[in-house]
């Protein structure tokens, strides 16, 4: 594994990073290679001041490994072979980098619908190329948009803060109104405290449901790779848990489990998914047992 790769993928997301490494050796190396493409960019729209320059000259790295040309970045080298192995659809890559670019010239979302459109690019297709990865049926191609969508909404309910010091706001501008807010700024939620939770039970009915679609995929996915996928998962349900009793606590903390727990709860699924599927059973429809 290129040490370049396992730093970038270490410290941008210790969830990912460790429910990671129970993936089969093979399957593990081209997940890191994804990881180190995506957490690159968005590092750079997420920098403080953006590197916007910086996102640029990626984006033309990354068109010109695609057109053929070895540009002995080993990110997006890696990343470009990557996709012509496992036969990405050019548009994923290509609605991913819009997505990043949205995070330099939008700030907010007037209605889910737009919001949609930033997710499908930010972490729907991110789920299609791990779908691919994983070598999965086309059937499973929408839980997998589904699983990422979730993901994705649970780090906006936990990052409010910082999305905020970045001057972005990832909700439904047209639903303020509906739960009598005017922001998310900290003082305005102290002040409006009831509203604020009644706004985040809703963004968390939306996670929920996006979940429980994808969870029907996960009948879809091999043994050894479900256990490390429902781990991430199940540890993006438990902080939607934390963050649900208290929602006032994104402000106070940044809510993320620990790496015990995640390596627990990987080891748990090690032994429920592979008894429960050598029963028969559905062990991915079980309660989960990080909540």
């Amino acid at each position: 594994m290129d040490t370049t790769l396992l730093s970038i993928f270490h410290g941008g997301s210790k969830t990912y990073f460790y429910s990671t490494l129970f993936f089969p050796r093979e399957i593990r190396r081209d997940v890191f290679i994804l990881y180190s493409f995506v957490r690159v960019a968005d590092d750079y729209v997420d920098a403080i001041p953006q590197e916007t320059e910086a996102f640029y000259s990626f984006v033309d790295t990354y068109q010109r490994a695609a057109s053929g040309e070895i540009t002995e970045n080993v990110v997006v080298d890696g990343f470009v072979d990557l996709a012509e192995r496992l036969s990405f659809e050019p548009g994923w890559v290509d609605a991913f980098l819009r997505s990043m670019e949205m995070d330099i010239t939008v700030s907010q979302y007037e209605t889910e619908k737009d919001l949609l459109g930033y997710l499908y690019g930010s972490s729907e297709v991110v789920g299609l190329m791990m779908a691919r990865i994983l070598r999965l049926p086309e059937r499973a191609d929408h839980a997998a948009r589904l699983l990422g969508r979730a993901m994705q909404y649970i780090n906006f309910i936990r990052d409010i803060p910082e999305d905020l010091r970045l001057g972005r706001l990832y909700f439904p501008m047209e639903e303020f109104d509906q739960f009598g807010l005017s922001s998310l700024d900290h003082d305005h939620i102290r002040q409006n405290p009831e509203a604020f939770n009644a706004f985040m039970q809703r963004q968390i009915e939306r996670y929920e449901k996006w979940q429980k679609e994808a969870d029907k995929g996960f009948s879809s996915i091999p043994t050894r790779s479900l256990i490390p996928v429902k781990t991430a998962s199940d540890m993006y349900t438990w902080t939607a848990r934390v963050i649900q009793r208290r929602p006032s606590i994104v402000y106070e903390r940044k809510v993320k489990p620990s790496i015990p727990r995640i390596i627990a709860t990987a080891l748990g699924n090690t032994i429920t998914i592979s008894s429960g599927r050598a029963s028969g059973a559905a062990p991915w429809l079980c309660s989960r047992k990080s909540e």
